[in-house]
């Protein structure tokens, strides 16, 4: 095996064939909590080939030339909605990030003009010639992590657990240069991806964003996305224009996590860290790859951002990664004795940059001092400034700008929307195809329905134009298509037709019908789930089949998903069973394999095999095929084709036992507690039902003197939503105005701050008016909540006189319209 891998793959051949052997060869080892043993793990093949001696010497003279306060500011990324370009003046920050929902004039849907307009901002700041400044140009990323997808106009392409199914690492290395070129045009000059995961439990909500639960296709897809994105970096060559820094994410174990809670533990040996989890790493390494991003989650017990054993040992020691490593989204605040704000743990640890968005200002001024001090010693400080400059180096732009900024044709270019068409037809799993259902002539007459079938946005999923995905429509993608497009155009071509059903009724019967369903967008630990079951108890989409089918219509589900999902019932009622994943924006992938020419021969073969295991039971994981409790409804590699079919018979309906979901973020809608969360009064205020614009559908708070309304539950950790930037939303209406302040708390204890005043949002207002606030959770944490450990989401506290009328109250995404309320 060894000697055919190293004929195929040179270096990268040999990480692979090192990685296959591992298993064999590591010696046992007396385990100590999330430290690592270097001698252990591999290391990489010429991981530093990019750098010289003249490179290294401009380096030096940088550093020479700074201040300790440019030192400081090089290692903190802000985010652009938390700071404005004046700033960089007087905080001479390194590096800077559009987060999830951050964009030009909180508009996530602006046009390219606007986002190079805004890079452009701040990269002048930065390069401005000015007394006591060095100027160095910005690092500047954002998340293009399936295409330049914040992006209206962007070729959104399939998310990676779609890529995994394809198997194929020339498909991916040409999705990163096309990703590049698109990054490149509008200003950003890095992006945080590939996701180098290996998702064990597809309970995770970042399931979708790992190629494969094995570490074999990860293995063969680092590289190629690393030198995709970044190209062929060679001594003394800057890098090639139209492409960016990459990163590799999230270092280490981040799939691994127990119960697949995002940002959580995972709880294994460090031989089981080594051959599963980092054998995407030497390979990314070994193509150049300039940065990685240390994980959120812990390792038995040790978050990775303060684990110098792994960041500094083993990632730059033993593996000789030559690049910086970043920090996520304020991850550094988690660590023991940390705070936002405050944290040399991390830095000493073997953090180059903090991620820190909208904490920057207060962790300046700390680490600044703590580098005075002698917290931070001044050798690490500058191997971390070196490290980050090198990147910068190599990027080589003197302005921090590709050749190709404003160059906006390279947005959805024809290029790049054949390359994600080829990524969605091969992506594509046939789980199901009895009697021969597919190919489907174009000569035929089918109907298109589900809530899936016109919908680019559902089909693309998270992380597309905003954080969760959500809310996106069809105009939002002017160059892509909704997979009913896709079939429509097909169809047409062969002399058949296309009818769009919002309901599966149709007027003339249909050849087939085409029932398109799954999974609504999310990102990160918003899509953590406790069932693996699609629609628990059955729902619409099961019924839409089922009837379909009692009227002896043949049916094509084509179900998207981010994860594969217990759907046996969904399966049992279709003639034909598809799992598409999320294609992205390039729907007619889609038809070009389900539809045939005018005699029904398939003008493209279903290639794709599951990367995932696909579950047997709602209530467990099936396992992993090297493991004694394996035991899934579809095997890892699974997919039928036209050349290869197979009939399959019914599958058992029963998904084992249900569980109650965890309920984190609704409290109260349509009228409804939301358990485990109830209301509780205190002192002087009263409730009472009633009706506001449905029956029974909102609750009014009458206060008469010195009283609370709290919503209580367990105590639970809301710090991951406070970092991810979620916001309370509450719909109200005020009745009678409050005759004292009054106060909007989350409650944390005795001796636990987090009341802020409320007074002006309550204020009073014309009659019948229902209002809508989004309050930042992390509006609270300002407060002096301990957001770690929340018994009451949301207390309002007030005396003498005051009423309202609330219908919803519960935590949303910020989409960029949430703040704290106004004093």
């Amino acid at each position: 095996m060894m000697p055919r891998l190293l004929r195929r793959g040179g270096r990268r051949g040999l990480a692979l064939a090192i990685f296959m052997l591992l298993d064999a060869a590591l010696p046992a080892f007396a385990e100590e909590a999330g430290t690592a043993h270097p001698e252990l793990w591999p290391k990489t093949a010429s991981p530093g080939a990019f750098i010289d001696a003249a490179r290294e010497t401009k380096i030096a003279s940088l550093i020479a030339s700074m201040t300790l306060e440019e030192k400081v500011g090089q290692t903190i990324q802000a985010d652009v909605s938390a700071i404005r370009p004046e700033e960089l003046r007087r905080y001479p920050l390194g590096a800077l990030l559009a987060g999830g929902n951050s964009a030009p004039g909180r508009n996530t849907h602006a046009e390219p003009a606007a986002w190079l307009a805004l890079v452009k901002a701040y990269q002048d700041v930065a390069m401005e010639a000015r007394a006591g400044h060095v100027p160095i140009p910005l690092l500047f990323g954002v998340d293009a992590v399936h295409g330049h997808s914040k992006i209206v106009g962007a070729t959104v392409f399939p998310h990676n657990i779609g890529l995994g199914a394809a198997r194929d690492p020339e498909l991916i290395r040409l999705i990163g240069e096309a990703t590049a070129k698109e990054v490149a045009a509008t200003g950003f000059n890095w992006t945080f991806a590939p996701t180098l995961a290996i998702p064990r439990d597809i309970h995770w909500g970042r399931t979708y964003e790992g190629y494969s639960e094995e570490p074999e296709i990860v293995a063969r897809y680092a590289g190629p996305m690393a030198l995709g994105l970044q190209g062929e970096l060679a001594a003394g060559q800057s890098m090639q224009a139209g492409h960016i820094l990459a990163t590799a994410k999230h270092f280490l174990g981040d799939g691994a996590t127990e119960g697949g809670v995002d940002q959580g533990d995972a709880r294994i040996s460090e031989h089981e860290l080594i051959r599963l989890h980092n054998a995407g790493y030497p390979p990314a390494i070994e193509s150049g790859a300039l940065s990685v991003m240390a994980s959120f989650s812990s390792w038995n017990g040790v978050k990775h951002s303060g684990n110098k054993t792994l960041l500094a040992d083993v990632l730059k020691g033993r593996m000789g990664f030559e690049g910086f490593v970043v920090g996520d989204w304020n991850a550094h605040g988690q660590l023991a004795g940390c705070t936002p704000t405050d944290c040399p743990r991390a830095l000493n640890a073997g953090v180059d940059l903090f991620m820190a968005p909208d904490s920057w200002k207060g962790l300046f001024e700390n680490t600044l001092a703590a580098a005075r001090d002698g917290r931070i010693p001044m050798e690490r400080l500058d191997d971390a400034v070196r490290r980050i400059l090198r990147a910068k180096l190599v990027f080589g732009a003197s302005d921090g700008f590709s050749p190709l900024a404003g160059q906006f044709e390279n947005l959805g270019a024809a290029a790049h929307r054949a390359i994600a068409r080829r990524a969605v037809r091969e992506s594509l799993v046939l789980l199901k195809n009895n009697g021969a259902t597919l190919p489907l002539r174009s000569s035929a007459h089918v109907i298109v329905t589900g809530d899936g079938a016109d919908n680019i946005g559902k089909q693309s999923g998270g992380w597309t134009l905003n954080w969760q995905g959500l809310g996106n429509a069809n105009a939002d993608f002017p160059n892509g298509q909704s997979i009913y497009t896709g079939l429509r155009a097909a169809l047409e071509a062969g002399g058949g037709s296309a009818e769009l059903s919002a309901d599966g009724e149709f007027r003339a019967r249909p050849d087939a019908a085409f029932v398109i369903f799954g999974e609504s967008p999310y990102a990160e630990f918003q899509g953590d789930i406790d069932t693996l079951e699609f629609e628990a108890g059955g729902g619409p989409n099961l019924a839409l089949l089922r009837k379909l089918k009692a009227k002896g219509v043949p049916v094509v589900a084509i179900f998207l998903s981010g994860r594969p999902l217990w759907t046996n019932p969904h399966i049992n009622a279709s003639d034909a069973f598809v799992a598409a994943w999320l294609p992205g924006s390039e729907g007619a992938g889609v038809a070009d394999v389900l539809i045939g020419d005018k005699d029904g021969r398939a003008r493209h073969d279903f290639r794709g095999r599951l990367s995932f295991s696909w579950p047997s039971r709602a209530d467990r994981v099936p396992g992993h095929q090297s493991e004694g409790n394996y035991a899934p409804q579809f095997a890892y590699g699974y997919g039928l084709s036209y050349a290869q079919p197979a009939e399959l018979a019914l599958l058992s309906e029963d998904p084992g036992a249900r569980r109650e979901a965890r309920n984190l973020e609704r409290y109260f809608l349509n009228g409804r507690e939301q358990a485990p969360w109830r209301f509780q009064l205190s002192g002087a205020v009263a409730q009472t039902t009633i009706d506001a614009g449905a029956q029974e559908n909102g609750r009014r708070l009458d206060w008469s003197g010195d009283g609370a309304f709290a919503v209580t539950g367990p105590v639970v950790d809301l710090t991951r939503q406070a970092n991810g930037d979620m916001a309370l939303v509450v719909r109200y209406r005020v009745e009678a105005a409050a005759a004292n302040p009054v106060l909007l708390s989350v409650s944390c204890g005795p001796q636990c701050g987090g009341a802020i005043d409320a007074s002006k949002l309550f204020a009073p207002s014309p009659k019948d008016e229902w209002r809508i606030e989004r309050i930042k959770l992390s509006c609270f944490r300002s407060a002096g909540a301990d957001l770690s450990r929340i018994a009451s989401p949301f207390t309002l506290t007030t005396s003498g006189r005051f009423s309202i009328t609330l219908t919803e109250l519960r935590l949303v995404p910020d989409e960029g319209h949430a703040d704290c309320p106004p004093r």
